[in-house]
């Protein structure tokens, strides 16, 4: 039995992978996520690790099978993650992801709230940097627009944390249990990371500016990592399902709207995250069940659909819509690698999805919140429309673009990748009792009823017919959909003037003035008379063409003298008036 904590494999690889030769660092990154799941295989439900730190007892372990769904996820989607890098040669981008799986995995498996949060912002700046390492003007803005707002949010977290300890006197991370100021910060700073709005546009905003593989990783982490977190601090918060129900019909709004391929499949990551969060709220043993499934899947089948949209964007350089069509010629396997995401993330039958969007949607209908759970199903239309339908018909199969193309071959690793995760993704939707058995409940759910079978294959079959009756007017547009991030982009010129430059331009006039009242004394202490009378006391030198002396003893009362003069009688009248007779 292990009790040591599954992040151990992939801190010790980021340390270690510079020493190896470069040619095989990329087959070294595979080596922690195998190490890792080696671990979780000997972890028993119940074990602690506790550490003495500062008078304090921090639990950088703790297993539960909460806990432990999550960390098979992880380090499934770190491999597979891997071996779609592996004709990589970027060492920053290894070592950045290595960082980046195993925080996420520090974040799970910690039993208090100090811990979550250093691996919590150990988590958001190794992430940051797998958009920075996409290069140019647009991946360093995105990429400070994405630490800056997750630094927000764990300002948000700590604040929190400080205000919950000051309290209780406990860091433990268990169940919040009363609304307090505290808990609503520590709420906020989990919404964050789960990109819940308005808190989400970070996400469609740096997505699609990552490199090819660093999208990857991103897609897993991040947000499940937020939507464990939900699931162990705040279940039952009935706040959530609305906002849940919330996010799963935005995102899908706004994936009508995305033009960049990889764009509106981050804005999908925000609907499917919805389920998750609508879960949580729910708060039932089902509905914990259905959140924790369904994340488990969502990172098996988004992964597989980034990786995709990557080798489109790696064959050709180009990722939006508008600029894109007829490439499924030059990408049969990438194409129907592809559509076995897209079926898993649609909810088809024999698909991943549809085994795990069901348990929510049983949980909702088993607490008769049967207007939720048809927004849901309504979520679940949009999803096949634009991820199922309009993606892969107008990048593979509509009409080609008038620039033209010149595909580079897509590396075997990546195809190896995909491949790995459809199988995954098939597997589970065909027995979907390997999953129900690692979920944080026992599970007696059937997905396969006539009833449910025939009621998806209906709303799949309809938007199928509407899309193809409405494609000519599908396609991508370029233009940008404004969105949240409004707030903190196009106001920014007016906040740099009304913000630091105002400052500035105060302190340069406060500045400029001293300066001169400094100039002026000093002038004032060469020659006072001079100065405040008008003329020197004495002036001579040579004058005149002639060489004669000359010497100037003018007078003249200056409006310095005549001030003065002034005060003076001024206060000469007052001090004969004070002393006069009583």
């Amino acid at each position: 039995m292990s009790e040591l904590p599954p992040l151990l494999p992939f801190f010790a690889g980021a340390i270690l992978l510079p020493l190896i030769p470069r040619a095989a660092r990329a087959w070294f990154f595979l080596l922690p996520p195998l190490a890792a799941l080696a671990m979780l295989a000997g972890l028993e439900d119940g074990t602690i690790l506790t550490v003495p730190f500062a008078g304090l007892e921090l639990v950088p372990l703790r297993v539960d099978r909460l806990a432990m769904v999550f960390g098979w996820i992880f380090s499934i989607a770190a491999f597979i993650g891997g071996v779609y890098a592996l004709h990589l040669r970027d060492t920053g981008q290894q070592i950045a992801a290595l960082l980046y799986v195993g925080s996420a995995l520090g974040a799970i498996f910690s039993g208090d709230l100090f811990m979550l949060f250093v691996f919590w912002e150990i988590m958001a700046v190794a992430s940051a940097y797998l958009v920075w390492a996409r290069g140019g003007s647009t991946g360093y803005r995105s990429g400070m627009r994405y630490i800056f707002v997750h630094l927000f949010g764990g300002s948000l977290l700590l604040g929190g944390i400080l205000l919950h300890y000051g309290t209780t006197g406990s860091l433990a991370f268990d169940v919040f249990t009363t609304q307090t100021v505290a808990t609503w910060l520590i709420l906020l700073g989990f919404a964050l990371n789960a990109a819940i709005p308005p808190l989400h546009a970070w996400l469609a905003d740096a997505y699609p500016a990552a490199t090819v593989t660093g999208a990857v990783f991103l897609s897993a982490f991040t947000t499940k990592t937020a939507v464990y977190t939900l699931a162990r601090g705040f279940p039952g918060w009935e706040i959530l399902i609305p906002v849940g129900v919330f996010m799963a019909l935005y995102g899908v709004v706004y994936a009508v709207l995305a033009d960049d391929i990889r764009q509106l499949l981050a804005y999908h990551i925000v609907s499917q995250v919805g389920y998750m969060v609508t879960g949580v709220g729910l708060g039932t043993e089902m509905g914990i069940n259905g959140a924790t499934g369904h994340a488990f899947t969502h990172i098996l089948y988004k992964g597989l659909l980034f990786m995709g949209a990557g080798a489109v964007l790696y064959a050709t350089g180009r990722s939006k819509l508008s600029e894109l069509g007829a490439l499924g010629k030059y990408m049969p396997w990438t194409v129907a690698l592809y559509m076995v995401g897209a079926f898993s993330i649609s909810g088809f039958p024999f698909f991943s999805g549809f085994v795990s969007k069901a348990v929510t949607l049983e949980a909702a209908e088993l607490l008769s919140h049967y207007n939720v759970a048809m927004l849901l199903y309504l979520a679940s239309i949009g999803t096949f429309l634009h991820t199922g339908l309009k993606l892969p018909y107008f990048t593979w199969f509509g009409p080609a673009p008038e620039q033209g193309y010149d595909p580079k071959p897509i590396p075997w690793n990546m195809i190896a990748a995909m491949a790995l995760a459809a199988a995954l993704n098939f597997f589970l939707g065909v027995f979907p009792q390997a999953l129900y058995a690692i979920l944080p409940y026992p599970l007696d759910y059937q997905p396969y009823t006539y009833g449910h079978v025939l009621h998806t294959v209906q709303l799949l079959a309809f938007t199928f017919i509407a899309f193809w009756l409405l494609r000519s007017r599908l396609g991508g547009e370029p233009f940008i959909a404004l969105d949240t991030d409004w707030f903190y982009r196009r106001p920014s010129r007016f906040a740099y003037e009304a913000g630091p430059q105002l400052v500035a331009r105060a302190f340069g006039a406060v500045e400029r003035a001293a300066y001169g009242l400094a100039a002026g004394i000093a002038r004032l202490g060469q020659d006072p008379v001079g100065r405040i009378f008008g003329a020197p006391a004495v002036s001579s030198g040579r004058g005149g063409t002639d060489g004669s002396e000359s010497r100037s003893t003018s007078f003249r009362i200056s409006l310095g003298a005549m001030i003065l003069i002034a005060l003076a009688c001024i206060i000469g009248v007052v001090v004969v008036t004070m002393s006069g007779p009583g």
